[in-house]
């Protein structure tokens, strides 16, 4: 854990990981083999193992806010910045470039939405 850390009540950190001027929100699940900069996260996200915020351009470190519930994949990558909606959830191994609607699912590189079918 990195100055301007803030681990909220019942969130879980695994082994291995690096959080970095970064909020975990309350409930939250953060596995191991990780790295979150710059990066707040709502109550009860889920970060896989392997997932990692690509949070500085060349220049300037940038943000990232995941919202509560959010489900991220393991090895996926959120190029900051970047937003993921309440409840969004992303497959293994997406590289996140662009927002994520709240609710949404998104696999692929770059990660995209899969289509809603209603049954």
């Amino acid at each position: 854990m990195r100055p301007g850390t803030v681990i909220e009540d019942t969130a879980t950190i695994g082994n291995f990981t690096e959080v970095t001027r970064s909020k975990i929100g309350k409930g939250s699940f953060m596995k191991h083999f990780s790295y979150l900069g710059d990066t707040s996260t709502g109550k009860n996200v889920n970060i896989g193992c392997g997932t990692v915020v690509a949070n500085f351009d060349g220049r300037h470190k940038q943000q990232t806010i995941i919202g509560d519930g959010a489900f991220i994949g393991s090895d996926t990558v959120l190029r900051s910045p970047v937003k993921i909606g309440k409840y969004a959830i992303t497959g293994a191994g997406a590289v996140v470039t662009k927002d994520v609607k709240d609710g949404t699912v998104v696999v692929g590189v770059p990660a995209k939405e899969l289509p809603y079918k209603k049954r």
